[in-house]
């Protein structure tokens, strides 16, 4: 217990995701977890994964690199935080490129077995953390250590993602930040133009730039990048 108050004090004092990892694995790796991914969710959109703030590990089992979005969105288990409210244990079998996975009661047998955490706020799930390893620590004590554990880890996380947003400049002009604050509302461009006293030529010129900015295929894209960087309110 005294473990994982130091642990969770020590997430919540850390000023980087370095050192917020750092504090995870120390208290992960003697459970037998090596594998740790830490994202933000959206559910109201189509895609789960909203952003990626660590991913660390072995996951495929070979060493080889991994992309974390890709691969995450890919991924069965972070789709069935949609259908739970509580954490669960998961088992990953096969080889690389025919893996199957599937959600267990206790990890048990080869494979890579992993203990995924929802975490929830005021309006629903914002995301989930998950250890992985292939021999695990399935205890109680474990369970609910890990859990409070990942839930303190996203919730700064995201707090540090939000100051790291606010202290850099902003990547849109003002006028750009507004066109964008109506996009965001749901206007459409001629609405939008005549709101602003603007042509609709403009007002498209406006949104090529800003998707080149970006880096965005979609206005729609860009509208989703730039509140989650700060650069108009959600």
């Amino acid at each position: 217990m005294q473990e994982l108050v130091r642990t969770v004090a020590a997430i919540e004092g850390s000023t980087n995701l370095r050192a917020l990892a750092r504090a995870v694995r120390a208290f992960a790796a003697p459970l037998g977890f090596d594998r740790f991914v830490l994202y933000s969710s959206q559910p109201s959109r189509q895609e789960v994964i909203e952003h990626v703030h660590w991913a660390e590990g072995d996951w495929f089992g070979d060493g080889s690199p991994v992309d974390a979005k890709a691969y995450l969105k890919s991924c069965p288990v972070n789709h069935h935080i949609l259908e739970t409210d509580r954490p669960f244990f998961w088992t990953k079998r096969g080889e690389p490129g025919t893996q199957t996975y599937r959600v267990v009661p206790s990890p048990r047998g080869i494979g890579i077995h992993g203990w995924q955490v929802p975490v929830f706020g005021p309006s629903g799930l914002i995301g989930a953390m998950s250890f992985g390893g292939r021999h695990v620590d399935d205890s109680l004590a474990t369970r609910l250590a890990l859990t409070l554990i990942g839930q303190a880890a996203l919730r700064k996380a995201i707090a540090l993602s939000a100051a790291a947003r606010q202290a850099r400049p902003s990547q849109l002009t003002p006028r750009e930040q507004t066109v964008m604050r109506w996009m965001a509302a749901g206007k459409r461009q001629a609405e939008t133009a005549a709101i602003m006293g603007l042509s609709e030529r403009t007002i498209e010129n406006h949104l090529r730039r800003i998707r080149l900015r970006l880096g965005a295929t979609t206005t729609a894209e860009a509208v989703r990048m730039a509140i989650r960087s700060g650069d108009i309110a959600s």
